[in-house]
């Protein structure tokens, strides 16, 4: 069949709009992001409240963008290896750190030197979560309570141990021995899943830990609640007490991206984010391990970091915690 000057012409111009528009969208495909992996640098072990947060949010951003994210686990150093593996990277948006508050507040007054700048070094886009940090021991104990707990804590001074991960839960344990009128001896880990297992072996007497990686302990009846230290419920324990004569203290978890990265690019992970943190299933799946989903825009978290830094900065020189 014989085509037409006509329908030769057409097919010309067609021809070449379309090739145009391919290259013009081949010309502009770099600058969406993301257009390949992104990272997401958690500073801690596999199996804790920051690894299971940055997991959940992974798989719907990788949803929704239709690109991979990645969670690394990059622990040591009291979160200090993540954190500058990450304000060491390009400010593209493409690595990203899921820091806890002693990354982003409390180191800064741990070191005689800090090894980076929490506030100058990242950019801040979004809280995360908060987590119901709660007063455990082993099942085999004959401790039920809090009282029975501090009665033996006064009974022999100084010999009771316990086990924390982050640095807000080794906090949490001084204030409790301070509230309470004790002393006990901490015992410190990497991360939760290495609390959770020192407290099944009874290597400490009791421990300080948000309840994501003890939680398959505490329904197998493995472990013992004996108080939380915060008033949000807890629904596994639903008559669980809090903790007397404190403040509230929750370790909180908040994306952070290296400083220069991009202003559109910094709104788009917070709204991206957000939409996934907004998701039934995330948010019961969170809830359900003690860990409680929240999100702000980039301003509102740090404004959020510089009062949360005011706050520990008054606790921490009491403490005599030190890491060099």
């Amino acid at each position: 069949m014989k085509l037409s000057c006509l329908a030769l012409k057409v097919l010309s111009v067609l021809a070449f709009t379309l090739l145009a528009a391919s290259a013009a969208t081949a010309q502009r495909q770099p600058d969406r992001f993301p257009n390949r992996a992104v990272r997401i640098i958690v500073p801690f072990p596999a199996g804790g409240p920051a690894d299971m947060v940055a997991r959940l949010i992974g798989m719907k951003l990788a949803d929704a963008w239709h690109e991979t994210v990645i969670v690394e686990n990059r622990p040591g150093a009291n979160t200090v290896v993540g954190a500058k593996f990450v304000a060491r990277a390009l400010p593209d948006g493409y690595t990203l750190l899921m820091a806890i508050d002693s990354t982003l507040v409390m180191n800064q007054f741990m070191y005689r030197t800090p090894p980076y700048d929490p506030l100058n070094d990242f950019a801040p886009v979004t809280l995360v979560a908060r987590t119901t940090q709660l007063l455990l021991v082993n099942a085999a104990s004959n401790v039920t309570s809090v009282g029975a707990l501090v009665a033996q804590a006064k009974a022999d001074p100084g010999r009771l141990t316990y086990g924390a991960g982050t640095l807000t839960t080794k906090l949490a344990g001084f204030m409790f021995s301070k509230a309470t009128g004790v002393s006990t001896t901490l015992v410190p880990y990497n991360g939760s899943a290495d609390v959770a297992q020192a407290l099944l072996t009874r290597t400490v007497d009791f421990a300080v830990d948000g309840p994501t990686a003890e939680m398959a302990n505490i329904e197998a009846g493995k472990f013992r609640a004996l108080a939380k230290f915060d008033a949000r419920p807890f629904p596994p324990v639903p008559d669980l007490p809090v903790v007397p004569g404190l403040d509230e203290v929750t370790v909180w978890l908040g994306l952070v991206a290296p400083r220069g990265t991009p202003p559109d690019v910094i709104d788009k992970l917070q709204r991206d984010v957000a939409a996934a943190l907004s998701d039934r299933a995330v948010v019961a799946t969170a809830v359900a391990a003690g860990v409680y989903p929240t999100t702000s825009t980039p301003a509102e978290f740090a404004v959020f970091i510089r009062r949360e830094a005011e706050r520990w900065s008054k606790v921490l020189p009491e403490t005599g915690m030190r890491f060099d």
